[in-house]
């Protein structure tokens, strides 16, 4: 059984992303930074579901934690087949001049610092076997720019072009790497949204509804499956065709 590690998992995106690659047939490394309780909820839920998975906790911005974190999961599981680059941190929206450098690289230290340190790690690995996985979760404001978001724009841009180079660079030796670029998918963090928030959102939204997890995981699902092994560097926009490149 092939091993995925989803970062960021023990809620929101992560979570259903995980029970979705378990269902599919993958063993499961659920990674979370604090939440405990939830994270083993979801690897519990898995394991009921006659599943594979493991409650990995270790900070991904940490390069030592996220070296032991992998270690504890190969002894667990075997070793990482695929990784889904899916953790966040805050995301606060802020005037340009209330930005700062520091707020730039908060962003970069998960959609950056983080998938590249993770990639390291198990490269070695991969290219002796000839092949690997790694999904990242961008984001739409990569190129639709909101306003007051130039710090976790600019870090999902970067994680789009990095996507790109590493394809290219590791196509020759059987690793995709590719990225899911979701709209706004409410989650548990959107609780506090307003409606004239979302009522805008979905003016501008060809499809004129919201998008469930659901629809990220599956896109998930099929990029991590043999039915994309010819698909690399590429950008799938999942948000109701509010992105049409």
């Amino acid at each position: 059984m092939k091993v995925a590690l989803v970062t960021g998992a023990s809620r929101g995106l992560g979570a259903v992303i995980a029970l979705e690659l378990a269902e599919a047939g993958w063993a499961v490394a659920v990674n979370y930074a604090s939440d405990t309780q939830r994270a083993e909820k979801i690897a519990d839920t898995i394991r009921q579901r006659g599943g594979q998975a493991y409650a990995a906790k270790f900070s991904v911005i940490d390069k030592d934690q996220l070296v032991d974190g992998l270690e504890k999961i190969r002894a667990s599981l075997g070793p990482v087949d695929l990784i889904v680059n899916n953790a966040t941190g805050p995301q606060p929206d802020m005037p340009l001049m209330e930005q700062s450098w520091r707020t730039y690289l908060d962003q970069l230290e998960f959609f950056v610092k983080a998938p590249l340190e993770l990639l390291q790690a198990v490269l070695p690995d991969w290219r002796a076997r000839k092949s690997g996985r790694v999904i990242n979760i961008g984001s739409e404001i990569a190129e639709l720019g909101n306003p007051n978001f130039g710090n976790y724009a600019a870090a999902k841009g970067a994680m789009l072009s990095m996507t790109r180079s590493w394809a290219r660079e590791l196509a020759p030796e059987g690793i995709t790497v590719n990225l899911i670029a979701p709209g706004w998918i409410p989650v548990e963090r959107h609780t506090d949204a307003s409606q004239q928030a979302k009522e805008g959102y979905l003016a501008q939204t060809p499809m004129a509804h919201f998008g469930k997890p659901e629809d990220i995981a599956d896109a998930v699902v099929f990029l991590a499956s043999s039915k994309a092994d010819f698909i690399t560097g590429q950008k799938l926009a999942v948000n109701g065709g509010r992105t049409l490149l």
